[in-house]
């Protein structure tokens, strides 16, 4: 099974520790994952994300970006259709 959460982040970024630690306690919460990728391994992905990480994604759609809310978070993956 694939995640269906993507973190954007990067070292040593406050706001990427608090977004992982959200999405940590919702994964654990419903049951499901997360990938994390860093921004910096990649010009692509500086030049795309570089002003907003923390940078989530939902099913391979951008979800939000700076800041995780948890019941966004969890509305994203429990809605159907």
């Amino acid at each position: 099974m694939s995640a269906r959460i993507t973190l954007y982040s990067k070292p040593g970024c406050h706001l990427c520790d608090d977004a992982r630690r959200v999405i940590e306690v919702v994964c654990d919460e419903l049951g499901t994952s997360y990938d994390e990728v860093d921004i910096t391994t990649s010009p692509e992905l500086i030049d795309a994300y570089g002003e907003q990480i923390p940078v989530t994604f939902v099913d391979g759609k951008q979800h939000d970006f700076w800041r995780v809310d948890p019941a966004r978070l969890r509305g994203a993956l429990t809605q159907t259709g």
